[in-house]
Formats: structure tokens, C-alpha cells, sequence
């Protein structure tokens, strides 16, 4: 006979499984969810909104980071330098209210922007 440890936790699912606590489950036999689909960073964000019925989604530090992350894109949106300046510095605005806490959702490790860089890119691309 072979020796062998089984763990405190996988006694307790061995067990479990005989009993058949885990027969008949929801789901069962299907595919998991989004199964085949692109993969999305922001994947738990979205099943907690859903899983929580969070009133407007994804929680605004988060939404805060998308928006970040976005800008370069959105940069091509923007008629006019002074647009572009606003709107950097009302980002930079939540991004320190957000690292002092006061902004609802988790802890945000952004850092301000620089306003001169985003312009230089903005300038560029026109």
C-alpha cells in the first residue's frame, strides 16, 4: 500500500465528493462562462459589479484607471491643445483624490500625469 498525506482540506472534499455533496451542482456539464471569448483585464471588476449589482458598475477608482489608461486613444478626440490640458488636469485632480481615499473603490497606485508629455503627444499625432 502505498503511503501517502492527504490534507486537513482534501480529507474534507474526498468526503464530500462521496457523500455526494458536489453531485447535481448549478452548471454542471456545462461550458464555464466566457469560455472562448477574448480575454479581458478588467474580467473580475465586471463579474463583481454583476455578481453585487453594483449600482453603475465597475467602482469609480477603477473607472478612473480605464479612463488612464484610454488616453492615448482618446488623445485623437481632443480639437484643441487647451481641451487636452483640461482634461489631463481634471484627471490629475481624481488621481490625488483617489490616493488619499477619497474616491469610492480600491486603493490606486496611479500616478499624476504629466500634462507637458501628453501635449508633446497630442501635437504629434495631429
Amino acid at each position: 500500500m502505498a503511503n501517502w498525506y492527504e490534507s486537513h482540506v482534501d480529507r474534507q472534499i474526498r468526503e464530500a465528493q462521496e457523500r455526494g455533496e458536489f453531485d447535481n451542482l448549478p452548471g454542471a456539464g456545462r461550458p464555464l462562462p466566457d469560455h472562448g471569448e477574448l480575454y479581458d483585464d478588467d474580467w473580475w471588476v465586471k463579474d463583481l459589479a454583476r455578481r453585487e449589482r453594483l449600482p453603475g458598475g465597475i467602482p469609480p477608482t477603477l473607472r478612473l484607471r480605464r479612463e488612464v489608461e484610454d488616453l492615448p486613444e482618446a488623445l485623437a478626440k481632443f480639437k484643441t491643445e487647451d481641451s487636452v490640458r483640461r482634461t489631463v488636469a481634471d484627471l490629475n485632480i481624481r488621481i490625488e483624490r483617489a490616493k488619499r481615499g477619497l474616491i469610492e473603490g480600491p486603493p490606486t497606485i496611479l500616478r499624476p500625469l504629466a500634462p507637458e508629455e501628453i501635449v508633446a503627444a497630442w501635437r504629434r499625432a495631429r
